[in-house]
């Protein structure tokens, strides 16, 4: 996902930057406070993309003695970093611009080139939407909706875009309805207005990526699907007898620890053992190349020997 998430990051910032300037120019132009958010919006959401760059950079560093599983979730903080960014320079100044403008408001000047800018803008954004979709949907599971693909992903960079990305579109609408509006109404009030619904936009998108960023950079595990094909690739070697229930944490998209406690056949010599652990870590990271690390501990035998001689006796 290394490649796909950085191309959906560069596409993003590339038309970020170019929407930021051509909408500040034209707010300054016009002075419209919606189109000011938008242009806040856009800078904001390029200054995101450089950080979530700077997270892939990172997190790609090899193991250490200091960080024995990599620096993985690395990426995961730096994703929680731009969801501040967004609540705070997104949201709150965007919010802020609106309320300002509703208590000094200011006629309406000539929209023409505000509809312009718009229509460029439009078009940029759903191009980076379009491509951090379609990198996204490459490891899609199909059996899922989109929704339950972005709450289940380890990958936080592309649906990070994705948010930016729907979020500047929608906020993209308001701004036209809000400055359309203003001007077939004569109503200055109304330009304000949308800057604040631009801001609570931004602000619910900032939530939301916060909330998954925080489940990844906590500790989540895999999802049950892959629990339970671990279960059953362990539980299908001969010289398993049972397996408890996998213990697994990602420490990023494609880098997770899996411990398991196996009761192995009590019939098998410790070579025998031994091989079998061999067969076992085989054929999971066969199916799963993302688990890299699995440590396996063999359930007490002493325990269960000495229990059944109590019930002999």
């Amino acid at each position: 996902m290394a490649s796909g998430s950085k191309k959906a990051v560069y596409a993003a910032i590339f038309g970020n930057l170019a929407i930021a300037v051509t909408k500040s120019v034209a707010a300054a132009a016009t002075g419209s406070s919606a189109m000011l958010s938008e242009g806040i919006h856009s800078l904001v959401d390029t200054g995101n993309g450089g950080l979530l760059l700077l997270g892939l950079s990172l997190s790609s560093r090899p193991a250490d003695a200091m960080h024995p599983f990599g620096y993985g979730k690395e990426l995961y903080f730096w994703t929680l970093v731009v969801a501040i960014l967004i609540f705070a320079l997104g949201g709150g100044v965007s919010a802020y611009e609106g309320v300002m403008h509703l208590l000094h408001p200011a006629p309406p000047a000539d929209p023409t080139w505000n509809y312009i800018v718009l229509g460029f803008a439009f078009v940029f954004e759903g191009t980076a939407f379009t491509i951090a979709l379609r990198e996204f949907l490459k490891t899609r599971d199909k059996s899922r909706s989109l929704l339950e693909e972005i709450k289940h992903s380890k990958d936080p960079t592309t649906f990070t875009v994705l948010f930016e990305d729907s979020a500047a579109m929608l906020g993209l609408v308001v701004a036209f309805a809000g400055i359309w509006l203003g001007h077939l109404l004569d109503n200055p009030y109304l330009d304000g207005v949308a800057s604040i619904i631009i801001g609570l936009i931004l602000a619910g998108v900032a939530v939301m990526l916060a909330r998954e960023s925080k489940g990844l950079l906590v500790g989540e595990g895999a999802d049950p699907k892959t629990l339970a094909s671990v279960r059953a690739l362990a539980e299908a070697d001969p010289g398993v007898e049972r397996v408890n229930y996998p213990l697994t944490m990602h420490f990023g998209p494609q880098t997770v620890l899996l411990a398991m406690d196996i009761q192995f056949d009590q019939e098998l010599s410790a070579q025998e053992v031994e091989a079998t652990i061999d067969r076992v870590e085989k054929s999971v990271r066969a199916k799963h190349p993302e688990i890299r690390h699995i440590y396996l501990e063999a359930e007490s035998l002493t325990k269960k020997t000495r229990s059944e001689q109590i019930a002999n006796s």
